[in-house]
């Protein structure tokens, strides 16, 4: 069927068209050019001091370059978070490694520090060797737990790859989502809070690891008048044409921000007096509030009938990530949890994403309010 309102949307600023233009003007339609210079200089000025951003083809690619800077070979483990899309976990199965799944907790629904705890004790008692790297991810835009993460993970010596794919705009304690950790990782796919179309960026805070990250990524080609190759390589840089609908896109990123937190509030008001539950958000963050999810609290209500009441009447919705140690992919994984029964299963049980696109008009919010409000009024 056709639907009346979808999940996230691209919503443009404008000015997309003025910065194309210019690349079809200056023929630079190539994966480099000064809107991808530009782009990245924009990226790391909103992110803050002593930033270089490498802009490439997507998130996911981000996360390989980052797994390799990182020095992650064949063979070795990774922990990562189960709570999130295959992309987060893809690229560990790029490099030959093994990713090992830790479960999230109820209060952020991010990686859960007791059950990242629970896995170096594992390891340590088993005289294993230590996985070198976590892949940590900000679900739905919501920033994990960094203060107690990167103090468990300092004392291991375990690197953080810090996951901000769903995240750009967001804050943990005044510092903005994607500048943790040793490598961070921003998405520009078509859903996300800004997009380039499809893209990403890996963020780092040292210039000789941003250089070492441009040259992996186009192809390794060696400083000499021919093409000479020393080492693998890949084709992941951004285009030109695609970095200037991020750099009319970053021009809006806080307006887009700000929309999101409002939609989050409405759905939050509006739904107070029915059996459903938000993320209760800390003072000490600010989420971007990329999906607005609701939790069922009755256990009668399947979430499949929400989902296909909406379905029903033209509204897309989502349920919450199913755990990657769930996935056929991912099967024979190690997974911790801290909790008897896994909060990353209960939350794919009973978690709604609804729309949040920023281009959402009251209308249409008050719509999918409505029909939410009629599926359980005549439960």
């Amino acid at each position: 069927m056709t639907l009346k309102i979808n999940l996230s949307v691209p919503h443009m600023s404008g000015n997309e068209e003025k910065y194309i233009r210019k690349a079809f003007e200056d023929n630079f339609v190539t994966p480099l050019g000064p809107n991808v210079d530009n782009f990245e200089s924009n990226i790391s000025s909103y992110l803050g001091e002593n930033v270089y951003t490498v802009a490439m083809s997507s998130g996911t690619a981000a996360i390989h370059i980052a797994l390799i800077l990182c020095g992650v070979e064949r063979g070795e483990d990774v922990f990562c978070s189960s709570s999130t899309f295959v992309a987060s976990a893809n690229p560990v199965k790029y490099v030959g490694a093994n990713p090992v799944f830790i479960d999230c907790n109820k209060k952020t629904w991010n990686l859960c520090p007791d059950s990242l705890f629970k896995a170096i004790a594992y390891y340590k008692d088993n005289n294993l060797s230590m996985p070198k790297v976590l892949v940590l991810v900000d679900s739905l835009g919501n920033p994990a737990d960094f203060e107690k993460i990167e103090s468990i993970c300092k004392d291991e010596g375990i690197e953080i790859i810090s996951d901000a794919a769903e995240s750009f705009g967001s804050t943990y304690k005044g510092k903005k989502c994607g500048t943790f950790g040793k490598f961070g990782i921003l998405s520009f796919n078509g859903n996300k809070i800004i997009t380039t179309s499809g893209g990403g960026a890996l963020i780092t805070h040292s210039k000789h690891e941003a250089q070492r990250a441009l040259h992996l990524i186009t192809q390794a080609k060696e400083c000499a008048p021919y093409y000479q190759h020393a080492e693998l390589g890949y084709n992941y840089r951004m285009s030109n044409v695609s970095a200037g609908i991020g750099l009319a896109q970053l021009e809006v990123l806080e307006d887009r921000v700000s929309k999101r937190r409002e939609i989050f509030k409405y759905y939050k008001d509006e739904l107070k007096n029915y059996p459903v539950s938000f993320l209760d958000l800390d003072s000490s963050i600010r989420s971007n509030c990329w999906l607005s999810s609701l939790y069922i609290e009755n256990e009668n209500v399947e979430i499949e009938k929400l989902r296909s009441h909406l379905y029903a009447n033209g509204i897309d919705s989502r349920r919450y990530w199913k755990p990657m140690h769930l996935q056929p992919l991912f099967e024979g994984s190690l997974f911790f949890k801290a909790e008897d029964i896994a909060v990353s299963e209960d939350l794919f049980d009973h978690v709604l994403c609804l729309p949040s696109s920023s281009s959402l008009t009251e209308d249409e919010l008050a719509y999918v309010c409505d029909k939410i409000k009629s599926f359980f009024d005549n439960l």
